[in-house]
Protein backbone atom coordinates (compact mmCIF):
# COMPACT_ATOMS: atom_id res chain seq x y z
CA UNK A 1 0.00 0.00 0.00
CA UNK A 2 1.43 3.35 -0.92
CA UNK A 3 1.91 6.21 1.53
CA UNK A 4 -1.00 8.33 0.21
CA UNK A 5 -3.47 5.46 0.73
CA UNK A 6 -2.16 4.85 4.25
CA UNK A 7 -2.48 8.52 5.16
CA UNK A 8 -6.00 8.63 3.74
CA UNK A 9 -7.04 5.47 5.58
CA UNK A 10 -5.63 6.62 8.92
CA UNK A 11 -7.15 10.07 8.48
CA UNK A 12 -10.52 8.53 7.71
CA UNK A 13 -10.37 6.21 10.74
CA UNK A 14 -9.30 9.06 13.03
CA UNK A 15 -12.05 11.30 11.67
CA UNK A 16 -14.67 8.60 12.16
CA UNK A 17 -13.45 7.95 15.71
CA UNK A 18 -13.57 11.67 16.48
CA UNK A 19 -17.11 11.89 15.10
CA UNK A 20 -18.30 8.97 17.25
CA UNK A 21 -16.60 10.22 20.42
CA UNK A 22 -17.87 13.77 19.97
CA UNK A 23 -21.40 12.56 19.14
CA UNK A 24 -21.51 10.40 22.27
CA UNK A 25 -20.33 13.43 24.25
CA UNK A 26 -23.06 15.64 22.71
CA UNK A 27 -25.72 13.10 23.66
CA UNK A 28 -24.44 12.45 27.20
CA UNK A 29 -23.84 16.14 27.88
CA UNK A 30 -27.26 17.13 26.56
CA UNK A 31 -29.13 14.52 28.59
CA UNK A 32 -27.57 15.85 31.79
CA UNK A 33 -29.89 18.61 33.04
CA UNK A 34 -28.37 20.60 35.87
CA UNK A 35 -31.73 21.23 37.59
CA UNK A 36 -30.54 24.57 38.97
CA UNK A 37 -32.69 27.68 39.17
CA UNK A 38 -31.96 30.54 36.78
CA UNK A 39 -33.30 34.03 36.29
CA UNK A 40 -34.43 33.46 32.70
CA UNK A 41 -35.54 30.36 30.80
CA UNK A 42 -34.73 30.76 27.09
CA UNK A 43 -36.76 28.54 24.77
CA UNK A 44 -35.11 28.06 21.39
CA UNK A 45 -37.58 28.13 18.51
CA UNK A 46 -38.50 25.37 16.13
CA UNK A 47 -41.12 24.54 13.52
CA UNK A 48 -44.56 26.08 13.52
CA UNK A 49 -46.60 23.98 11.08
CA UNK A 50 -48.40 25.41 8.03
CA UNK A 51 -51.72 25.25 9.91
CA UNK A 52 -50.28 27.29 12.80
CA UNK A 53 -49.90 24.39 15.21
CA UNK A 54 -46.61 23.83 16.95
CA UNK A 55 -44.42 20.87 16.11
CA UNK A 56 -44.32 18.24 18.86
CA UNK A 57 -40.63 19.11 19.40
CA UNK A 58 -41.46 22.79 20.01
CA UNK A 59 -44.40 21.91 22.29
CA UNK A 60 -42.08 19.71 24.35
CA UNK A 61 -39.64 22.61 24.78
CA UNK A 62 -42.43 24.95 25.82
CA UNK A 63 -43.85 22.38 28.23
CA UNK A 64 -40.39 22.10 29.80
CA UNK A 65 -40.27 25.90 30.25
CA UNK A 66 -43.72 25.81 31.86
CA UNK A 67 -42.44 23.16 34.28
CA UNK A 68 -39.40 25.30 35.12
CA UNK A 69 -41.53 28.41 35.69
CA UNK A 70 -44.12 26.64 37.84
CA UNK A 71 -41.39 24.98 39.92
CA UNK A 72 -39.74 28.39 40.51
CA UNK A 73 -36.66 27.42 38.49
CA UNK A 74 -37.05 30.50 36.26
CA UNK A 75 -38.39 34.00 36.97
CA UNK A 76 -39.37 34.69 33.37
CA UNK A 77 -39.55 32.80 30.10
CA UNK A 78 -38.07 34.12 26.87
CA UNK A 79 -39.27 32.56 23.62
CA UNK A 80 -37.05 33.06 20.62
CA UNK A 81 -37.36 32.24 16.95
CA UNK A 82 -37.73 33.83 13.57
CA UNK A 83 -40.19 33.98 10.71
CA UNK A 84 -40.55 30.41 9.53
CA UNK A 85 -41.04 29.43 5.91
CA UNK A 86 -44.57 28.45 6.94
CA UNK A 87 -45.36 32.15 7.46
CA UNK A 88 -45.51 32.34 11.28
CA UNK A 89 -43.34 34.27 13.72
CA UNK A 90 -42.15 31.49 16.01
CA UNK A 91 -41.83 33.74 19.06
CA UNK A 92 -45.43 34.96 18.77
CA UNK A 93 -46.81 31.45 18.38
CA UNK A 94 -44.73 30.20 21.29
CA UNK A 95 -46.03 33.00 23.51
CA UNK A 96 -49.64 32.15 22.54
CA UNK A 97 -49.05 28.57 23.64
CA UNK A 98 -47.61 29.66 26.99
CA UNK A 99 -50.49 32.08 27.65
CA UNK A 100 -52.98 29.36 26.73
CA UNK A 101 -51.24 27.23 29.36
CA UNK A 102 -51.73 29.89 32.03
CA UNK A 103 -48.32 31.56 32.04
CA UNK A 104 -48.96 35.29 32.64
CA UNK A 105 -48.25 37.35 29.53
CA UNK A 106 -46.09 39.75 31.55
CA UNK A 107 -43.76 36.87 32.46
CA UNK A 108 -43.01 36.08 28.82
CA UNK A 109 -40.45 37.89 26.68
CA UNK A 110 -40.80 37.44 22.93
CA UNK A 111 -37.84 37.58 20.57
CA UNK A 112 -38.81 37.22 16.92
CA UNK A 113 -35.29 37.93 15.70
CA UNK A 114 -33.62 34.77 17.00
CA UNK A 115 -33.79 32.98 13.68
CA UNK A 116 -30.73 30.87 14.43
CA UNK A 117 -29.00 29.54 17.54
CA UNK A 118 -26.33 32.22 17.72
CA UNK A 119 -28.81 35.09 17.32
CA UNK A 120 -30.99 33.64 20.08
CA UNK A 121 -27.96 33.40 22.37
CA UNK A 122 -26.89 37.00 21.68
CA UNK A 123 -30.44 38.36 22.03
CA UNK A 124 -31.02 36.48 25.29
CA UNK A 125 -27.78 37.81 26.78
CA UNK A 126 -28.81 41.38 25.91
CA UNK A 127 -32.23 40.86 27.46
CA UNK A 128 -30.79 39.21 30.57
CA UNK A 129 -28.39 42.11 31.10
CA UNK A 130 -31.17 44.68 30.56
CA UNK A 131 -33.17 42.98 33.33
CA UNK A 132 -30.07 42.67 35.56
CA UNK A 133 -30.34 38.89 35.34
CA UNK A 134 -27.18 36.88 35.80
CA UNK A 135 -28.26 33.33 34.96
CA UNK A 136 -30.02 31.61 32.09
CA UNK A 137 -31.39 28.12 31.58
CA UNK A 138 -31.38 27.00 27.95
CA UNK A 139 -34.47 25.01 26.94
CA UNK A 140 -33.94 22.96 23.79
CA UNK A 141 -33.41 19.39 22.64
CA UNK A 142 -30.55 17.50 24.30
CA UNK A 143 -28.42 17.37 21.14
CA UNK A 144 -28.51 21.17 20.87
CA UNK A 145 -27.34 21.99 24.40
CA UNK A 146 -23.57 21.51 24.05
CA UNK A 147 -23.37 24.02 21.21
CA UNK A 148 -25.70 26.44 22.99
CA UNK A 149 -23.47 26.45 26.09
CA UNK A 150 -20.41 26.93 23.89
CA UNK A 151 -22.02 30.00 22.26
CA UNK A 152 -22.99 31.53 25.61
CA UNK A 153 -19.44 31.12 26.86
CA UNK A 154 -18.02 32.48 23.60
CA UNK A 155 -20.15 35.59 24.26
CA UNK A 156 -18.81 35.85 27.85
CA UNK A 157 -21.95 34.66 29.63
CA UNK A 158 -20.89 31.99 32.10
CA UNK A 159 -23.99 31.29 34.19
CA UNK A 160 -25.79 29.00 31.76
CA UNK A 161 -27.54 25.76 32.62
CA UNK A 162 -29.65 23.48 30.47
CA UNK A 163 -33.00 21.74 30.58
CA UNK A 164 -34.18 19.42 27.83
CA UNK A 165 -37.60 17.86 27.38
CA UNK A 166 -37.97 14.11 27.44
CA UNK A 167 -38.90 14.06 23.78
CA UNK A 168 -37.14 11.79 21.32
CA UNK A 169 -37.76 11.03 17.65
CA UNK A 170 -36.00 9.26 14.79
CA UNK A 171 -34.95 12.67 13.45
CA UNK A 172 -32.57 12.96 16.42
CA UNK A 173 -30.08 10.79 14.52
CA UNK A 174 -29.81 13.44 11.81
CA UNK A 175 -29.78 16.21 14.42
CA UNK A 176 -26.83 14.70 16.32
CA UNK A 177 -24.98 14.36 13.00
CA UNK A 178 -25.74 18.01 12.15
CA UNK A 179 -24.70 19.25 15.60
CA UNK A 180 -21.28 17.62 15.24
CA UNK A 181 -20.50 19.87 12.27
CA UNK A 182 -22.34 22.93 13.61
CA UNK A 183 -20.27 22.79 16.81
CA UNK A 184 -17.09 23.48 14.85
CA UNK A 185 -18.43 26.27 12.63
Amino acid sequence: MNLAKKIFRYSFVLGAMWFVIHSVYIIADGLRDQKRAADLAVVFGNTVNKDGTLSPRLKARLDKSIELYRNHKAKKIMVSGGLGKEGYWEGNEMKKYLVKNKIPSGEIITDNFGDNTEKTVINSIKIAYSLHYTSIVSVSQYYHQTRIRKLFKKNHFEHITTASPQYFEIRDIYSVFREFFAYYL
